[in-house]
């Protein structure tokens, strides 16, 4: 029984192995598109404010800025796995309100018409973001760097 217990933790521990590398390449992925996106929005920054505008956002100009900002910019920390929770929790949160504001439809029909959900602009980036969110960046990442130099800092205090 033993046995049978042993191979069920290994094959477990092999699963989340495999799932914190297969972390790096979800964000990696991901996250550049949606850099692309918000170069994109600060490169027609007037465009994006009249749409903001459209759906009724306040302060559009300046909301504008910052969304294309945090998809700009914080791409490319979470890219690199730096301040990654902080900065997912943006990206989840920013998402969220362009369902709400832009795409109401796809979140009111959610259980009647769950593809519409799932095929709208925001999902992929809200998806990965919540993954970030929750289980952390990946293996390949500053914040798991840091969090080692840490663990090592901490050790070498109890040690010595």
């Amino acid at each position: 029984m033993n046995t049978l217990r042993d191979i069920i933790r290994r094959a477990y521990e092999l699963l989340l192995t495999g799932a914190n590398f297969l972390r790096s390449p979800l964000r990696l992925y991901f996250f550049w598109q949606l850099f692309l996106t918000g170069q994109g929005k600060l490169s027609n920054i007037g465009k994006v404010s009249e749409f903001f505008t459209s759906l009724g956002i306040p302060l559009p100009t300046l909301n504008a800025y910052f969304i294309g900002s945090l998809e700009c910019f914080g791409s490319l920390l979470l890219i690199i796995g730096l301040a990654s929770r902080l900065l997912a929790l943006l990206i989840v949160i920013s998402m969220s309100v362009a369902y709400l504001a832009a795409d109401f439809e796809a979140v009111s029909n959610i259980l009647s018409d769950p593809d519409k959900f799932v095929k709208a602009d925001p999902f992929p980036f809200l998806l990965t973001a919540l993954i970030v969110l929750v289980f952390g960046p990946g293996l390949f990442s500053i914040d798991a760097l840091l969090k080692q130099i840490l663990r090592r800092r901490e050790a070498t205090k109890l040690g010595g």
